[in-house]
């Protein structure tokens, strides 16, 4: 009987470690994230302004939609005493022409504030162009695709589909022209008529940013705005960009022509996590804390891809035919 007492004794103990060590490993694991949280958010200026001088990277990726959580950043980059000059790392194919436009011009506010230079990392395209010339310089590597300067409306025609099945949608409206184009019958010329002008008029609006921002006159802007892209190499005489190379040539012109001091370190700027749970957001974080870089931009751009498809709109995006 006394050796199971000990033996029971003993067996408590063993259990008592155990825990203790469960809940020690549990708390080491916990302190590990909050610290790189902790790291990561000072370092983008979440959790406190930055106090070390440095050059500011924003990086736009993906696609491109109206974002406040973005215009906030770039406010804050814009108030950060500490940031001498701004990166605008681009790779992104476009995406709507309000979320452009509404991208291009914070930027122009943060220009009034910062120094800014555009580096174009992989794909600058329609929309993603309109950023870019935010910037009063743009470098590209050799191989990076520029351009496509031109506005696209989509929208799909199920009509021959619903027709097959025998379905047949009616509908009630106030003016002919009212809720057109609709995916459910033919479009009509005087609805297409309509549609076109309002994508001619914004398409104008594209090219007279371009012409006004790249100092092209008209046979030049003529040249590079039907709607192809082009490469590094190409773009460069066109006028499109400035001058080809890395991150370190965008910096040095931030030193040579805007008098940046040399050798800042570069910070990554991001936004801030917006209010509720986002499936796309919390698989881009697991991947963040995975080291996933380039999953986590891409979970991020479906998510606003996403957002915006559903809302419709026009289009400022390059998109190769499969």
């Amino acid at each position: 009987m006394a050796a199971d007492a000990e033996f029971l004794i003993d067996r408590r103990r063993l259990r008592r470690k155990l825990t203790l060590w469960r809940v020690l490993g549990i708390g080491a694991a916990i302190l590990a994230v909050g610290a790189v949280g902790y790291r990561a958010r000072v370092g983008e200026g979440r959790l406190f302004p930055a106090t070390e001088s440095q050059i500011a990277r924003i990086s736009i990726g993906g696609f491109i939609a109206g974002s406040e959580s973005t215009r906030k950043l770039i406010e804050r980059v814009g108030d950060a005493k500490a940031v001498q000059g701004v990166v605008v790392s681009i790779s992104s194919p476009g995406g709507t022409t309000t979320g452009s436009e509404e991208l291009y011009r914070n930027l122009r506010a943060l220009a009034a504030k910062k120094p800014i230079v555009a580096f174009v990392d992989g794909t600058a395209a329609s929309g993603a162009y309109i950023t870019a010339i935010a910037a009063d310089h743009i470098v590209a590597r050799e191989t990076a695709l520029v351009g496509s300067i031109g506005v696209l409306f989509q929208y799909p025609d199920v009509s021959g589909l619903l027709d097959k099945v025998g379905v047949k949608v009616e509908a009630v409206k106030s003016s002919p022209l009212k809720a057109e184009p609709s995916g459910f019958s033919p479009t009509s010329p005087e609805a297409r008529a309509a549609l076109s002008a309002v994508v001619m008029d914004t398409y104008g609006w594209f090219k007279g940013l371009v012409a006004e921002r790249r100092g092209l006159n008209e046979a030049q802007l003529a040249a590079v705005s039907d709607g192809r892209v082009f490469s590094g190499r190409q773009s460069v005489p066109l006028k499109l960009v400035d001058e080809l190379g890395g991150e370190r040539q965008a910096i040095a012109w931030l030193e040579k022509e805007r008098e940046v001091p040399k050798n800042l370190p570069v910070k990554d700027w991001k936004p801030k996590s917006e209010g509720g749970f986002k499936l796309w957001s919390a698989l881009g974080l697991g991947a963040d804390l995975l080291g996933l870089d380039g999953l986590a931009s891409r979970l991020r751009a479906a998510e606003a891809e996403t957002a915006e498809l559903a809302g419709g709109g026009l289009l400022a995006v390059w998109r190769p035919a499969p």
